[in-house]
């Protein structure tokens, strides 16, 4: 912020005789114009487009490609944390369930036949009750899967998202080491461009923005559907335990759990509405401050002009 202050105040500071003054665009010099300004420059023998995008197809291997080492290692592990939620731990905790269930589904069935030869009034009822509870539990079981398999999908689409991500800041590495550009850009066409998602952001450059957006959008939409499909699931709950006689405690519990579904998909897509906006306004920003990094804003450059050869401290913000 002090920084920010402080070449705030020296925009306002008017010229003087001459000597500091606005330019904008290349000095002619190539000392300067060829200065690395931002972190894309890090140099590297790998500039080849074709290699990048093939290695971009293994979680950070674009990254490690051109030398990004520190960005690829993030990329891989959370990819490889998401791997094996996605492949393995889900189908375990799905397997245990299955488990779990087995022996109540035997309980349920071996029940119902009691209560199919039961002659008795006193016995019905017994074993019908024994039937309930362990159909109930049976029911419980399911319930969790299918918040599982919820939380699977979801997980699933972050992980497309994450990888997509990867290869397009992969791409944004190759492109700003080979086309990085200095030099002023269209906030109006920033801002029209960003009307479809992502599309300011590459205007401006920001491939690794887009990635982030393209990421953040497959992965909120995802989770709206499977959230609606939770609510359609407890909806579907509730309405059949209205047909029946069943402890208040366990349809509140249900109703609980529509409430909840509810309130994450709406989370989600108030989240996907602000992201979109921000994408807007990221793109305008990105675009007023495109020239923020060129060096010719702060350089001493020789002056020939009319009253002799001068040293000319050049200052733009």
């Amino acid at each position: 912020m002090l920084i920010f202050l402080f070449f705030a105040a020296f925009a306002c500071v008017p010229a003087l005789a001459g000597d500091i003054y606005v330019q904008k665009g290349k000095t002619g010099i190539p000392d300067i114009d060829t200065l690395p300004v931002n972190e894309w420059d890090i140099p590297t023998e790998h500039n080849s487009l074709l290699y990048t995008m093939l290695f971009s197809i293994f979680p950070g291997g674009g990254q490690y490609y051109t030398g990004h080492y520190v960005r690829g290692g993030f990329i891989t592990g959370i990819e490889a944390l998401l791997v094996y939620e996605v492949a393995f731990n889900k189908s375990w905790q799905r397997d245990r369930i299955y488990e779990q269930a087995a022996p109540f589904q035997d309980s349920v069935a071996y029940f119902s036949r009691l209560v199919a030869k039961a002659t008795n009034r006193d016995s019905i009822k017994y074993y019908q009750e024994q039937r309930t509870d362990y159909a109930n539990r049976v029911r419980a079981l399911s319930d969790k899967k299918m918040e599982q398999e919820d939380l699977r999908k979801a997980e699933i689409a972050w992980l497309y998202g994450l990888h997509l991500y990867g290869m397009f800041d992969a791409f944004g590495i190759w492109y700003n080491n080979h086309y990085r550009s200095v030099e002023q850009r269209s906030m109006k066409k920033a801002l029209l461009l960003a009307i479809i998602p992502g599309f300011g952001q590459m205007y401006n450059g920001e491939f690794g923005k887009a990635g982030l957006l393209y990421m953040s959008i497959i992965g909120a939409s995802t989770s709206i559907w499977t959230s609606q499909n939770m609510v359609e699931y407890y909806l579907g709950r509730k309405h059949f335990m209205e047909d029946e006689d069943v402890e208040p405690e366990d349809y509140d519990k249900i109703v609980e759990r529509v409430t909840y579904y509810r309130k994450n998909r709406n989370q989600y897509i108030w989240a996907l509405a602000l992201l979109y906006l921000y994408s807007m306004g990221d793109a305008v920003v990105d675009a007023l401050l495109s020239d923020f990094d060129n060096p010719v804003h702060l350089a001493l450059l020789p002056n020939l002009g009319t009253g002799g050869a001068q040293a000319v401290f050049t200052f733009d913000f």
